[in-house]
């Protein structure tokens, strides 16, 4: 097995859903542990990059030079559309504040410093929103309110390959994570905007020195 860490910082207000809302208050709530700590599940991260491997292979059809790449992303991140068991050989942890600051909030949750709210209400923020029609005017009823994530928030998540990745699987996964830049409800509205970078097991950022890899395989 071998780890790594996608690491990502929220440009942008972003709302990691929990699926509900709360009643005469948000029509989106974010998703919290019981620290009162937002997080991204790792589910849903791992298809967010699935997404973005399959447009990568999209292109690279486009010109010829997808062969080369798709049996190695079925690899990584399973066939698309299976219902077998067979999910890849990438196992992609929740998307959670760094340790060190999930360490400390914790410390000070036990001695009563914080509550799990008050951590919560220090790292996101409700926002409101109406559409508005052809005439410049708000849309009746439109009106939405939702909660979202700071920017300039930071999260990490382990990735777990299953065997070591060779040189191209790792420039593969590396194209995923640059071509990812947003996350959460909306995004393809706008929200969520964030920078991502993989880092190894030494802590040091593999981003340019794997995309170089794969670059040069593609220009070949």
């Amino acid at each position: 097995m071998a780890t790594y860490m996608l690491q990502f910082t929220l440009q942008s207000g972003a709302t990691f859903g929990r699926g509900d809302g709360v009643a005469g208050l948000l029509d989106e709530e974010v998703e919290r542990d019981a620290d009162g700590m937002p997080f991204l599940r790792g589910r849903t991260l791992k298809g967010l990059l699935a997404e973005e491997c399959a447009s990568l292979l999209y292109a690279l059809t486009l010109q010829g030079k997808a062969d080369q790449w798709r049996d190695r992303a079925y690899r990584v991140f399973g066939y698309p559309g299976s219902t077998s068991k067979d999910t890849g050989m990438l196992r992609v942890g929740d998307a959670r504040l760094p340790k060190p600051l999930r360490d400390a909030i914790r410390v000070m949750i036990d001695t009563a410093d914080l509550s799990a709210d008050e951590v919560f209400e220090s790292l996101t923020a409700i926002r409101r929103q109406t559409s508005i029609n052809e005439h410049g005017a708000p849309e009746k009823g439109s009106l939405r309110s939702l909660r979202i994530i700071l920017p300039g928030t930071i999260f990490e998540s382990r990735l777990e390959f299953a065997e070591a990745p060779d040189q191209q699987t790792l420039a593969l996964v590396t194209a995923c994570v640059l071509a990812w830049r947003r996350a959460g409800t909306g995004r393809n509205r706008g929200r969520g905007r964030l920078q991502a970078h993989l880092l190894d097991s030494d802590g040091t950022d593999i981003i340019e020195r794997f995309f170089r890899v794969f670059a040069g395989e593609v220009a070949q």
